[in-house]
C-alpha cells in the first residue's frame, strides 16, 4: 500500500490542477499524487505536455486521478449526452490518464449521474451501466480501471453506498469496472464498515478524511481509522490510499495525516 494525496481540494484557485502542490508533497514524504481528470481534460495540448513533464519532475507518480467528468456532462436524464459525444470524451481521458501514468480513474463526479426530478431509477441505472460498458470498450490495453465512488446524499442521488457501487459493478460485468471506497462518505452514509469485507473482490482504490469536516486525518481528532485499515486488511486490499480533504494549513496538515498514515500502513 502507497500513500497519496488527491491535490483538487486543495489546490489554490490560480492553480486549479494542483501541481504547485507536488514538490511538497514529495518533500514531507508521500508517495504518489491524485490529480484532478476533468481539469487536465480543460488544458490544451500544449499545456498537456507541460503538466506531464512537471509530474515526471516532481518525482511523484500519477497511478490514480479523480474528478472523472466535467460539471456540463451528464450521463443519467433525458437530457444525458450522447453516445458519440461520450465516446469522444472518454478516448481523449483514457489517452490523456496514461499518459500521467494512472492505472485508476475514480468515478465520483456527483453530478453527472444525478436523477433529475421525475426520471425513473432503473432507467438511470441502466444508463450508467451502458456508459460503464462503452468505457470498458474503451479502455483496450490501456492498462486503466474505472473504480466507482460511493458518495454522500449531499453530493449526488444515486450510488450513495458501498452496496450500490457494488452491484453497479457487477450489472456492468466488464472486467476494468471496479469499485472505490471512501471513509469519509462511508461514515457520512453511516454504512457498517464490514461492507468492505462484501466488496472484496471488486475494491480497487480508496480515500480517507475526517468526517468531521472533511478536513486532513490526525492522530487523536476522534476517527476510527484503525477500523478502517482494519477492514481493508481482512477484505485483502491490494491498492493504494489517498487523502482527500480540505485544508486552510497544508504543509502542516499534510505532515501530520502522513504520520497517523504510515502507523495505520504498518497493519497491512
Amino acid at each position: 500500500m502507497k500513500i497519496g494525496c488527491c491535490v483538487n481540494m486543495i489546490a489554490r484557485d490560480s492553480e486549479k490542477i494542483g501541481i504547485n502542490l507536488l514538490k511538497p508533497l514529495a518533500r514531507i514524504g508521500y508517495d504518489y499524487v491524485e490529480l484532478p481528470l476533468a481539469q487536465v481534460m480543460a488544458l490544451d495540448d500544449r499545456a498537456f505536455a507541460r503538466l506531464v513533464e512537471e509530474v515526471e519532475d516532481s518525482g511523484l507518480p500519477c497511478p490514480a486521478v479523480g474528478n472523472f467528468f466535467p460539471a456540463d456532462m451528464r450521463l443519467v436524464g433525458p437530457n444525458a449526452n450522447g453516445r458519440e459525444e461520450l465516446e469522444t470524451y472518454l478516448t481523449k481521458a483514457f489517452d490523456r490518464a496514461a499518459r500521467l501514468g494512472a492505472r485508476v480513474i475514480v468515478f465520483g463526479s456527483g453530478w453527472v449521474r444525478n436523477i433529475p426530478d421525475g426520471y425513473a431509477h432503473q432507467a438511470g441505472w441502466r444508463q450508467l451501466v451502458d456508459a460503464l460498458r462503452l468505457a470498458d470498450d474503451l479502455i483496450g490495453r490501456r492498462g486503466i480501471c474505472i473504480a466507482i465512488e460511493p458518495l454522500n446524499r449531499k453530493e449526488s442521488n444515486m450510488i450513495l453506498s458501498l452496496a450500490e457501487a457494488l452491484t453497479l459493478a457487477k450489472d456492468a460485468a466488464r472486467p476494468h469496472i471496479r469499485v472505490h471506497v471512501d471513509f469519509y462518505h462511508l461514515m457520512m452514509e453511516c454504512e457498517s464498515i464490514e461492507m468492505i469485507g462484501k466488496a472484496a473482490g471488486f475494491l480497487q482504490h480508496a480515500h480517507i478524511a475526517n468526517p468531521a469536516g472533511r478536513v486532513w486525518p490526525k492522530a487523536g481528532d476522534g476517527a476510527a481509522y484503525h477500523t478502517f485499515f482494519d477492514a481493508l486488511r481482512c477484505a485483502g486490499y491490494g491498492g493504494d490510499v489517498s487523502v482527500e480533504a480540505f485544508s486552510n494549513e497544508f504543509e502542516r496538515d499534510a505532515d501530520e495525516a502522513l504520520t497517523l498514515l504510515r502507523a495505520l500502513q504498518v497493519r497491512f
